[in-house]
């Protein structure tokens, strides 16, 4: 799971959405408190911003941060706004409990955890002396430990040089980041790494010496273990496999950084690590949980050691044993596994009741499963007392039970959603509708031979109270069809609920979507998660757009943000594409003209973001208005990417190296897409070398699989699916193949072919779900496993309002967007329909191109 999404939880019970785009903060931090004389105050994202009217400030230099618990918080913002004011230096402070909350919990970025107040002084003398006085007046608070900082003694105080201004560049990456100015004048990434940093053209300041000594200071060779390996940072500190140097004995280290890793109680990392301790020594004599092998203190931070287990995480031999996505695999030995594993996870999770205690945290990552198949629980930072009746403050959604379930009752929940997805891992989508359970234990035994009482029993438990009256049979699916025969109902249905979950009060977005519409000021304008792809979903599919709606992406792009991107899927030219495309021509071609004014050969060279889709919406621009400017842009763009693309032997093959990339969007398949087209315009026969380079790079990076499959290889997972996978790959390599030959390449498009075949897709969506697979095959003009593939997607679809929707990213909201959701799944259904116009763009030729002969490859 990627718990980034967990923290976009917090607001909406269906959609993802940011504390910073919502009024829960409502009077918030310094509410009470009316400007000082001569100041203004303004919200920006989760900061309230406090300045004197007529102050000017660098654009860059070092900043102070001042850290602090939601305990002592408000005291701390006092004394700092006390001082600075009188003073004239500007500060800003997260503008809410809840923003601090998010800002220290688990999952929140290491890099910005900890930072309540930014300081902005003037010059270096004005940074010493504000340094070393709030400290004094901060003497005696504690907050979380700024990573990304240089603490100034022992207080909540840290130092930083950076921005002070929101000023952008181009990163190595091609991407736009957060910039500042290098002593040449030349602006250059802002790094805002979990660790501190001097950019090279700094001095520090002399008063900073003593302060960098004691940080340097630290070192872990005075500890009894040896750490071999790092499993995994959270914002609580780190999980580390040791040996103890004493006894030899292999050993999991915990660690827990104080006032930081929050749950949803505010309790602490290291809060949780000591219940843990306490808790395992308490069930030291239950069979199938980790053992405790040492506790201690070091730099700060608390420690406890447990026994090293031997196995591996159930999840990762559920992704490679799993018979829905393994055609050879033999079922009934798959299913005889699954169930005995449950039965050994029941068995200890009814010991652990029996000592009066709520395990809390049950869910394939935490369980281990050895060699001889035995289990093991791990992780015990939630469990707490039954007779305390509490709820856990952190979960895995895919197993978290509702708030009516308490004490035991919480695991049995998590029980009945492990048995289902042992089978079908989709119960994630049971937060957003309990009554999709039935529909998902249909399909499970539909598929497997698993024992209808144990999928029966396993519904109720999920369904609790609300079983009652709900009218399931067992035996009868319940849940949305989403069958293309059903068009143009489906259709509506679709649209009805895109329509009805549309914010046109928001400024921020229209549609509710992925996380990454709260990435910069433009995330949800954009065609990929933004209201850009909402609306070229609905038009392209016929259901039709709301002039109100088109209005106000139109206001929203006609003074682009500072840092607005520029890609075709990610930025302003898929909002002008989108805008020409709905008969707004004038205000395209003043936003294109807008993104040919930015320093656009440095972007990056894909699809998504860079000049492939970029070049390629050049050339559709001049085809429709005959414009030379566009042409040569175009053309201009075609040129930088060719001379960066190398040879094929430049692929990184997992990672590093010079297109470390595969697939549509980030990868060679997309460079290759917009060569092919280009191609078409004036059939220069190197394009198609280029082509093929491009996409040879980009099956260097596939992986073939035991049922004779390529997915593309991301070095811990193997991808197949459209956006990052192999399918996207395949898509491009197809057309390439109506131009040219190539044995191989002709074995490797049959093999990708394979991937589309899976009865499961764990997501719906478009670029990295089985919406995707449905858009593939619709290409390939295989209309009848289109909308086979296409039927099942009702495994993901859920009931909004009048309509039908689908789950976003990891499941755990529903999403409206073209990348991740609603209208990602309508695009993939309209491509089944005859002679539909709804595939997606650049999959066609461009404006003006003549008919392409075949033609042999080079060497030939």
């Amino acid at each position: 799971m990627d718990e980034r999404y967990d923290s976009y939880c917090a607001v909406d019970p269906l959609f993802y959405d940011s504390l910073a785009s919502s009024d829960v903060e409502a009077p918030g931090y310094a509410a009470d408190r009316p400007p000082a004389p001569g100041w203004k105050r303004e919200v920006k994202d989760d900061w309230l911003v406090h300045g004197p009217v007529a102050g000017s400030l660098p654009s860059q230099g070092w900043k102070i941060h001042v850290s602090a618990r939601l305990d002592n918080a408000e005291r701390v913002l006092a004394r700092v706004m006390d001082y600075c004011e009188p003073r004239g230096i500007p500060f800003k402070h997260l503008r809410g409990p809840r923003m601090l909350l998010m800002r220290n919990s688990k999952y929140a970025r290491r890099a910005a955890s900890g930072k309540f107040i930014t300081v902005y002084p003037r010059d270096d003398a004005e940074l010493e002396l504000t340094a070393k006085e709030l400290a004094a007046l901060l003497d005696g608070e504690t907050g979380p430990y700024i990573l990304s900082d240089l603490r100034y003694g022992d207080g909540p105080v840290y130092l930083r040089y950076g921005g002070f201004a929101a000023r952008y560049c181009i990163s190595a990456e091609g991407q736009v980041v957060p910039a500042v100015e290098d002593a040449s004048g030349t602006l250059v990434p802002d790094r805002r790494d979990p660790v501190f940093h001097v950019p090279d053209w700094v001095t520090l300041p002399d008063f900073l010496a003593p302060h960098l000594a004691a940080r340097n200071a630290a070192t872990t060779t005075d500890l009894p273990y040896r750490i071999e390996k790092v499993i995994h940072f959270s914002n609580g500190g780190g999980l580390y496999e040791a040996r103890d140097t004493r006894t030899g004995d292999r050993v999991v280290l915990k660690e827990a950084r104080p006032h930081a890793g929050l749950d949803a109680t505010g309790a602490d990392a290291v809060t949780r690590l000591r219940r843990e301790a306490e808790t395992l020594r308490r069930l030291a004599g239950v069979p199938h949980l980790v053992r405790v092998h040492d506790e201690f203190s070091f730099g700060g931070h608390e420690f406890l050691a447990l026994t090293f287990v031997e196995g591996r995480p159930l999840n990762r031999l559920v992704v490679e044993r799993y018979p829905l996505v393994h055609l050879d695999a033999d079922r009934e030995a798959y299913t005889r596994w699954a169930l005995d594993l449950h039965r050994q996870v029941a068995e200890a999770v009814d010991a652990i009741h029996a000592h009066g205690v709520v395990y809390g945290d049950l869910h394939m990552f935490n369980i281990m499963v050895g060699d001889d198949g035995d289990v093991t629980l791990v992780d015990f930072e939630v469990a707490t007392p039954a007779a305390a009746a509490a709820r856990p403050a952190l979960r895995n959604q895919a197993f978290a039970a509702p708030r009516d379930r308490t004490g035991f009752d919480v695991d049995r929940y998590a029980l009945a959603c492990l048995r289902l997805a042992l089978f079908l891992p989709l119960t994630a989508m049971l937060r957003l509708a309990p009554e999709k359970a039935a529909h998902l234990a249909e399909v499970v035994a539909e598929h497997f031979p698993v024992p209808r009482e144990l999928l029966d029993e396993s519904v109720a438990v999920i369904l609790g109270e609300a079983a009652t009256g709900t009218g399931h049979t067992p035996g009868h699916p319940v849940g949305p069809r989403t069958d293309p025969e059903d068009w143009p109902a489906l259709r509506d249905r679709l649209a009805a609920a895109i329509g009805a979950s549309a914010t046109p009060h928001r400024d921020d977005r229209l549609f509710p979507g992925d996380i990454r519409q709260f990435a910069g000021a433009d995330g949800g304008l954009n065609l990929a998660h933004g209201a850009a792809g909402v609306l070229w979903a609905l038009h392209t599919s016929g259901a039709g757009t709301d002039p109100g709606h088109e209005r106000w992406l139109i206001d929203r792009v006609r003074e682009p943000a500072s840092g607005s991107r520029l890609g075709f899927y990610d930025g302003l030219h898929g909002v002008a594409y989108v805008l020409d495309l709905l008969g707004h021509h004038g205000e395209a071609l003043r936003l294109l003209d807008r993104c040919l004014d930015e320093p656009w050969t440095e972007l990056g060279d894909d699809l998504m973001s860079g000049l492939s889709g970029i070049a390629l919406n050049l050339a559709h621009f001049a085809g429709r208005t005959g414009d030379r400017r566009y042409a040569d842009a175009a053309r201009r763009a075609v040129d930088v990417v060719v001379g960066r693309l190398g040879d094929v032997e430049s692929v990184a093959e997992v990672s590093g190296g010079r297109h470390p990339h595969a697939g549509l969007l980030r990868g060679g398949a997309g460079t290759a897409l917009m060569l092919l087209r280009m191609y078409e315009l004036d059939h220069d026969e190197s394009l198609l070398d280029h082509a093929e380079t491009a996409l040879r790079q980009d099956l260097r990076r596939c992986v073939r699989r035991d049922a004779g499959h390529l997915e593309v290889n991301e070095g811990w997972r193997t991808m197949p699916y459209l956006g990052e996978g192999s399918v996207g790959i395949g898509l491009v390599l197809d057309q390439y193949l109506r131009l040219r030959g190539g044995e191989d390449l002709r074995g490797a498009a049959e093999d990708i072919r394979r991937c589309a075949d899976f009865p499961f897709y764990a997501q719906s969506g478009l670029f990295a779900g089985r919406a995707g697979i449905v858009t593939y095959l619709a290409g390939r003009g295989e209309r009848e496993p289109a909308r086979r593939q296409a039927r099942l997607l009702s495994w993901h679809a859920l009931p909004y309002r009048d309509g039908i929707a689908f789950p976003g990213e990891q499941l755990l909201r529903l999403s409206m967007d073209l990348a991740t959701g609603t209208a990602g799944v309508l695009s993939a259904l309209a491509a089944t329909r005859p002679a539909s116009p709804g595939r997606l763009p650049f999959l066609t030729p461009l404006p003006g191109a003549a008919p392409a002969r075949p033609t042999p490859p080079a060497g030939d």
